[in-house]
């Protein structure tokens, strides 16, 4: 247990893989039968989310998001309303579908209402992102923790967790946040980028990009100190590859000559209005062998922003061969509270990372689903087949029944709902692969034998034991809002999933040891692993609006610390009330 959260604070190795590296440490160790280590794949909470990931994106590929967004354009100037009803909207979807997709479809809409509003984006994508995380405290398919905990109550007491359990505590918590996030929580962020819209569509920082420089050139035989007189725009100059050669910092009297490669700091607008004055190439990094712009007539270039386990994380363009397998050039990278000092085929991709990519227009949509980046733009609201959506909807509604009347288990219900979804070309077959998030799935399936493992162990008690010692002379209510402080903390820094697995197994046996109901120390488990409020590596939300919003990490105390406190505020008695200990 020490070992993983090590490693998921840490950062640097993919939650999955530190999920296997644990899992096989107690194989080799013999804490885990070897016969048994694979024993999680097989859990119904593991199929459950991944199903419910693909009806998720079945609802989101129906249009049925696309309408609601096309309504919310026509939203007023007020900050407070938009960012209400933007929040609200998250909310209520991220408690039926997968949190960052309900946050994906409608992200590009908040960015369009801010940018025709002349307000910036920072005051609304952080508390849109906050709503998808409160959404998913309301029903059982909210969230994965959720999922996870339901099982667990399952194996203490034999049933687990139903539908909208969850909604007695995450209803009056989601109004409560919500409240706070459109009437004051905004006001706590900083105004990051101009208001002004002539400084780039999106308000986001400077991109870095490069330059080569012709024979046809307009700053051909000109001095550095000269290239701002000569387009007419401000930008700066990084640094020069000549003759293969990296000058960090050249000097300004430097004369350019055909083939230096400039590296430019300018936002999209000036580089635009740069690359057209001094008539230089700008180059397109996809593989390092070869750098010429992809041409054609129905060639586009889009900004995009990476998200978290996309295909392209912690690689280069160089590495992945961008162009050969994604057919798209990466033209410049912008990265918020970091300098770029690398060659940009050599830039390992961050999530968060804004992208500017050139490629086939007819294609760029499904390319950028294969690379797992959002296009932050508006993409135009088609109504394309308004009877997928009630179709859609029907089948998502006969799956509820069928939970909420008990006519079957929720993961039966949903593998229903997904194949339905497919015969009737909601979604593609390929669509079902996509869809699912696959290291979370693996996550889950490598650390449930470890947190069984905690427990067959006594691992589990022996840390409930500390903790009841610690807390002799504390009431139940005060057990729980400890517990609920911890949870949070954790979610803060690995990941959710993973919070859980380790805290349920420990939330039962201090309820044991108190001789009290596991219900609410496990309901404080579910709520705890939602909060990830206070860094932007808590939760896939948090990262995603990271840099279109121009967010520093410490941006994210701001509102999610008093946020965290409402929550611990208000909730303790809330699962007090609903589930008595």
């Amino acid at each position: 247990m020490v070992l993983a959260l090590i490693l998921f604070a840490w950062g640097k190795i993919r939650h999955d893989i530190v999920a296997i590296i644990c899992l096989l440490v107690l194989v080799f160790t013999q804490v885990v039968p070897a016969n048994e280590a694979f024993m999680g794949f097989a859990h119904p909470a593991v199929i459950t989310v991944a199903v419910i990931l693909i009806v998720s994106n079945g609802l989101q590929k129906s249009g049925l998001v696309d309408v609601i967004g096309h309504w919310v354009m026509k939203l007023g100037d007020s900050l407070v309303l938009q960012i209400a009803v933007l929040s609200t909207i998250v909310c209520v979807a991220s408690a039926f579908m997968n949190n960052v997709g309900a946050l994906a479809v409608l992200m590009p809409v908040a960015i369009h209402i801010a940018n025709k509003s002349k307000h910036s984006p920072s005051y609304i994508l952080m508390p849109i992102a906050f709503a998808s995380l409160l959404g998913g405290m309301t029903t059982l398919i909210g969230t994965p923790p959720n999922i996870i905990v339901a099982a667990f109550r399952e194996e203490a007491l034999g049933t687990p967790f139903q539908m909208f359990d969850f909604a007695y505590v995450g209803v009056g918590l989601s109004v409560a946040g919500l409240a706070f996030i459109s009437i004051i929580g905004w006001r706590l962020l900083p105004e990051r980028g101009s208001k002004e819209q002539d400084k780039g569509q999106f308000n986001i920082e400077d991109y870095i990009t490069e330059i080569e420089i012709t024979e046809e050139s307009k700053l051909n035989r000109h001095s550095l100190s000269e290239i701002g007189g000569l387009t007419e725009c401000d930008v700066q100059v990084l640094r020069i590859v000549r003759d293969n050669h990296l000058i960090h910092a050249p000097d300004m009297s430097m004369v350019l000559r055909p083939g230096d490669i400039v590296t430019i700091e300018a936002d999209s607008e000036e580089l635009k209005t740069f690359v057209e004055k001094s008539k230089g190439r700008l180059v397109g990094k996809g593989e390092s062998s070869d750098d010429e712009t992809i041409g054609g007539e129905h060639i586009t270039t889009v900004e995009v922003v990476v998200m978290a386990n996309a295909p392209i994380f912690n690689q280069t363009a160089a590495g992945l061969r961008m162009r050969s397998r994604y057919g798209v050039n990466l033209l410049a990278i912008s990265r918020q509270g970091s300098r770029i000092r690398r060659r940009l085929d050599h830039v390992i991709f961050r999530a968060g990372d804004v992208l500017l990519l050139q490629g086939d227009a007819n294609k760029i949509h499904d390319t950028l689903n294969d690379m797992g980046c959002l296009p932050l733009a508006d993409r135009g609201y088609i109504i394309e087949k308004p009877q997928k959506i009630v179709l859609a909807l029907s089948i998502f509604a006969l799956a509820l029944f069928l939970i909420i009347t008990n006519v079957t288990q929720v993961q039966i219900a949903f593998t229903l709902a997904a194949l339905l979804m497919v015969l009737t070309k909601v979604i593609s077959v390929r669509e079902i692969y996509t869809s699912v998030d696959w290291p979370v799935v693996v996550l889950l399936g490598a650390l449930l034998p470890v947190g069984t493992a905690l427990e067959t162990t006594g691992g589990s008690n022996l840390i409930a034991a500390q903790i009841l010692r610690l807390g002799d002379q504390i009431p139940v209510w005060g057990m729980i809002a400890v517990l609920l402080m911890v949870t949070m903390f954790l979610s803060d820094i690995i990941n959710n999933a993973a919070t859980v697995v380790l805290m349920a197994p420990v939330s039962v046996s201090v309820a044991n040891g108190l001789g009290a109901s596991v219900d609410p120390f496990l309901m404080t488990v579910a709520l705890g692993a939602s909060c990830a409020f206070l860094t932007p590596i808590g939760h896939q939300s948090n990262t995603l609006v990271m840099g279109p919003g121009g967010y520093k990490f410490t941006d994210y105390w701001r509102m999610g610390l008093p946020l965290e406190i409402l929550i611990l505020l208000f909730g303790v008695p809330l699962i007090l009330h609903f589930w008595p200990a």
